[in-house]
């Protein structure tokens, strides 16, 4: 997915509200893709790009958004259980989450079943993937990224 277009979308959050790329447009963007709201991992990267957000927004010049496949009042709940500071997307037909690349087999107890992958990708202001993160570290990920948003853009 690096170097090419981020796909389109058009998903509500978790007040409702109808987002899009193109409301992002000549911004950068941090979209992480997480399986499942209030799950031990998910919450230590929630919670984590909560705590980074400012950061990531004044020295990365970024807005963090989150997705899932979770329903907009799952994403309500857990954004304020865990006083999140940034939007969650809401994609129950997983058609942003397939276009990148996010939805693949994964195994459980044995069984392999389709679901979401840990990926996080930075979106340049023009729309283009600049650098994709494939099965990440809940905890440490927000760091990374505030280290390679710098050396992104000062490119």
């Amino acid at each position: 997915m690096q170097n090419k277009p981020a796909p389109s979308f058009d998903l509500a959050d978790q007040n409702g509200q109808k987002h899009s790329l193109t409301d992002y447009a000549g911004k950068w963007v941090v979209l992480y893709v997480y399986p499942r709201d209030n799950t031990p991992g998910c919450t230590k990267e929630a919670c984590s790009f909560r705590d980074e957000r400012d950061v990531i927004a004044k020295e990365g010049n970024a807005t963090v958004i989150g997705v899932s496949k979770d329903s907009v009042a799952s994403h309500k709940k857990f954004a304020e259980k865990h006083h999140l500071n940034f939007t969650l997307l809401s994609d129950p037909k997983h058609e942003l989450i397939e276009a990148l690349g996010a939805w693949k087999p994964k195994k459980f107890m044995g069984r392999e079943m389709m679901g979401t992958h840990r990926n996080t990708y930075i979106i340049d202001p023009k729309g283009v993937i600049a650098k994709e993160y494939l099965g990440v570290n809940p905890v440490t990920h927000a760091q990374q990224i505030i280290d390679d948003l710098k050396s992104l853009q000062a490119k």
